[in-house]
């Protein structure tokens, strides 16, 4: 369906006579008005209220004028705003642009003149890109916060760790909960790399080429919070390789909290039956009563799908388009961004109800302990280090003792020190069996036979957590300061307006 050819646009175009067809208006326009509504009219205002300021320090406007544009800008909110295709074209820059003058008592002539809503969109959606990326930092760092709680009571509880799916050594809920710890500091350190990058403003770049009045394009950046400005106007408008990067740190953070997940869903099976939530946070079956399932780890685990699809969702639309303004790259490769951001932070919640209420079966997992061969690596060390047996010789004895116990049917604390012996002998070497037996295979002695740092041995995973609680601390600081920075700025450009200053975008 197409608009009716002689129904002009009034008052915005030159060169459309007509409305914007239907199907282009319900399929594209109006969608597009009510996401950017929701998510961008605040960070418009405040960036015109940053032009204003601009205009002012240029002699464009005198300070009456800004002042009462300024006014009107206040009062803007998103029920006060409509996709009109008459009177906006649906577009909310122009919808922002009717609002304020339809309500200034004398016209401002220069106002919006040498502008473009080329830089400014680009500007809009970047500073509610940096605020969401403080969401999910801040929220990373309440999950580290509660790993790092839950590791502290778990440093010696003795549990299976698992290589290949195969039982390996011994570990303690602790040493894996601090890897938790770990994954969430180390990618809030990743989004903190990206922040520094993409905190670059784009405004002042116009349409593509520059702007004609010598607008002080650092000056404008720091106004509204960043660090500083894009230095190329094209850059500025073209690219939106902060939203893959973004997108990038996050698919980061998809990966390790799906792998963590997969892990709890074993251990809650009933053949491991490690580890165990509230009912609150359990389902039912609706057939086998004695079920007690635990379908929010399913639901982490799904959803941390869509972090790692969100890279490819906003990079593709802008793979192998022309490096310029293009709506394929500011539209369509952004319009996944903010449901990106609604899955991490929905990941990281359920994730710190899962750690807060997470308890772990130290009978179960001591029992898994004790029935496998996990001493097998240290007998072979105490081989080397006590007897001489050349290490790959004692990999060897080792490797034949246990299978001999496993046909004889022997559990691994049933040590038979003749067996080894003989087949030390047998590889050319004499040992004292049951000393070396006695202590590879004890259970808890597995702990503290670790030296290295970054260990499971408890003293240095305890070790480890202070240092990631000061990381911790740290980062908590880092993030905390953007938040302040951006609402402070912005907050004092209100109060030099003469406004009540507004609250701050969230």
């Amino acid at each position: 369906m197409t608009a009716p050819a002689g129904n002009p646009l009034p008052g915005l175009s030159g060169r459309i006579r007509a409305i914007p067809a239907t199907t282009w208006y319900e399929e594209i326009l109006a969608p597009q008005f009510d996401g950017d509504r929701g998510r961008l009219l605040p960070w418009h205002v405040a960036i015109e209220k940053a032009l204003l300021l601009e205009y002012v320090a240029l002699g464009v406007l005198d300070r009456t004028e800004a002042e009462a544009v300024a006014r009107r800008l206040h009062q803007a909110h998103a029920d006060a705003l409509v996709a009109d295709r008459e009177e906006n074209m649906s577009d909310l820059a122009f919808a922002l642009e009717r609002f304020v003058l339809s309500g200034l008592a004398v016209p401002v002539p220069a106002w919006h003149v040498d502008r473009s809503r080329n830089d400014i969109q680009a500007c809009a959606q970047l500073m509610d890109g940096r605020v969401r990326l403080i969401d999910a930092a801040e929220a990373v760092l309440t999950l580290a916060a509660v790993a790092i709680d839950a590791a502290e009571g778990g440093t010696d509880t003795v549990m299976p760790g698992y290589t290949h799916l195969q039982a390996a050594q011994v570990v303690t809920p602790g040493f894996y909960l601090s890897a938790i710890a770990g994954e969430c500091l180390q990618a809030a350190e990743l989004l903190a790399s990206t922040y520094r990058v993409i905190d670059r403003c784009p405004l002042g770049a116009g349409a593509m080429a520059g702007q004609e009045l010598p607008v002080d394009r650092g000056r404008m950046a720091l106004t509204l919070g960043f660090a500083r400005a894009e230095p190329h106007a094209l850059t500025s408008v073209a690219s939106r390789g902060w939203a893959v990067a973004v997108a990038g740190d996050l698919a980061v953070l998809g990966v390790a909290l799906s792998r963590f997940a997969t892990d709890l869903m074993a251990w809650g099976s009933s053949e491991y039956g490690f580890i165990d939530l509230p009912d609150d946070l359990c389902g039912i079956s609706s057939a086998m009563p004695q079920k007690k399932n635990f379908p929010i780890l399913e639901r982490i685990r799904g959803r941390t799908a869509r972090l790692v699809a969100g890279v490819t969702e906003v990079a593709g639309p802008q793979r192998s388009t022309p490096y310029a303004n293009m709506v394929e790259v500011s539209k369509e490769a952004l319009a996944p961004l903010a449901g990106l951001f609604d899955d991490t932070m929905s990941v990281l919640r359920l994730m710190v109800a899962v750690m807060e209420n997470l308890r772990f079966r130290p009978e179960r997992m001591r029992a898994a302990c004790q029935r496998e061969h996990l001493g097998g690596f240290t007998l072979a060390n105490l081989m080397t280090l006590r007897c001489s047996v050349p290490w790959r010789s004692a990999q060897l004895v080792a490797g034949r003792y246990i299978s001999a116990q496993i046909e004889a049917g022997h559990p691994p604390d049933r040590l038979d020190p003749a067996c080894l012996a003989r087949l030390a002998a047998e590889s050319g070497h004499r040992i004292e069996a049951g000393p070396l037996l006695a202590e590879a295979f004890d259970v808890d002695r597995a702990l503290t036979a670790k030296q290295s740092s970054g260990s499971t041995n408890p003293e240095s995973v305890r070790e480890l957590l202070l240092v990631q609680r000061e990381e911790l601390h740290r980062l908590k600081g880092l993030w905390r300061a953007h938040r302040l920075n951006g609402s402070t700025a912005l907050t004092a450009n209100d109060r030099a307006l003469g406004l009540e200053p507004a609250e701050v975008p969230t």
